[in-house]
């Protein structure tokens, strides 16, 4: 049965949130951002392959970052990668992968996970994605992992869902990033899960619901050649890619499809999206106060989150709630409240300085 399980990770993002850690060149799945040894995209890959044989993960990524994932996957060999030419958000690159994985298993039920996210009860994570697995292989369902939220987050996708007793639910509605006032009725209404972008289909069941709503896309990427798993597959996908719609899977086919359901899951996770993010997931001092790579001293100084380069001596003073970062000939000093600004920050960064520093 496991030799019917594949798994595409995705790894094509910047993470431009984390600058100065994250660039263009070296994204942030490829960082120990955790101070664990790991970077995050390691991290996936091992927590996957207790479930998904080695060969039957795939790594979809830009052409870029070709040699960072073998130099950080040595295990996996070069027909594993699925290297996009040019970002075109999901929906290409899942169609992409499911065609290449029909062609080598028609029975194949496959997961896509983002290489960058936090979970910590690993092992219930991989009982969900084997119901999963199994509620796909036997019925013709797209499939997502639904977050049992804990408080009423602004910066998450939403999932309405039909009450009934089964473990597996059908998906009323899917809601973008809604307002504060809106995230706390959908808590209290108790029929709402976060969208953690964890999706489970069979790969005939996805490449059917491409026919039904992006045929187009579906026309541009299974011309009839077979030429997936074959030597012209990279000249294939190089010519061919680019003419793809820039669209994601949750607007191309999750909210439009009516045969999506959710799993509500509970194994303690995060997207870690933002410094704040990443804060609320590292040990703390009794100051509230989180360190990576660095060796402080802290001094009437609380709720800082300090990341430099292994070893700096850093001292803080009479600083509260704020973010020091600190990556080779860039520092970069913000409160954490204001970490959604990052990205502005890294765009200034770029104007101001050069592109080499973002």
């Amino acid at each position: 049965m496991k030799n019917n399980f594949y798994a595409v990770i995705m790894a094509g993002g910047i993470g431009s949130r984390f600058w100065p850690v994250s660039t263009q060149k070296f994204p942030k799945q490829f960082h120990d951002m955790l101070g664990t040894g790991q970077s995050l995209i390691q991290r996936t890959f091992e927590r996957i392959n207790e479930l998904v044989p080695t060969n039957n993960i795939l790594i979809a990524t830009n052409d870029n970052y070709e040699k960072l994932v073998l130099q950080q996957l040595p295990q996996l060999n070069n027909k594993q990668l699925l290297l996009e030419p040019v970002m075109r958000n999901t929906a290409p690159c899942i169609l992409y992968a499911a065609l290449k994985v029909y062609d080598k298993n028609p029975d194949a039920v496959m997961l896509v996970a983002p290489s960058d996210h936090w979970i910590k009860d690993e092992g219930e994570f991989l009982r969900n994605i084997e119901t999963s697995f199994n509620a796909c292989a036997k019925d013709d369902i797209l499939m997502t992992l639904g977050i049992q939220p804990d408080h009423p987050n602004t910066g998450y996708g939403y999932i309405q869902y039909e009450q009934h007793d089964s473990e597996i639910k059908k998906v009323k509605n899917f809601t973008e990033k809604p307002d504060l006032a809106t995230a706390q009725q959908f808590i209290e209404s108790g029929d709402y899960l976060w969208n953690a972008g964890i999706f489970i289909w069979s790969a005939k069941s996805i490449i059917e619901a491409f026919k039904t709503y992006l045929p187009n896309m579906l026309d541009i990427l299974d011309n009839g050649d077979n030429v997936y798993n074959t030597d012209f597959e990279d000249d294939f996908i190089k010519s061919n890619y680019e003419k793809c719609e820039n669209i994601s899977i949750d607007f191309g086919i999750m909210e439009r499809a009516n045969n999506v359901h959710v799993l509500p899951v509970d194994f303690g996770w995060n997207d870690l999206g933002t410094w704040g993010s990443l804060y609320g997931k590292l040990k703390k001092d009794e100051n509230e106060n989180a360190v990576v790579g660095a060796n402080v001293i802290f001094r009437d100084a609380k709720g800082n989150m300090i990341r430099t380069q292994n070893g700096k001596r850093v001292v803080i003073q009479g600083l509260e709630d704020f973010i020091v970062v600190e990556k080779k000939d860039v520092i970069m000093i913000c409160p954490r409240k204001d970490d959604q600004d990052i990205k502005k920050i890294m765009a200034e960064a770029r104007d101001s300085f050069g592109k080499k520093y973002v």
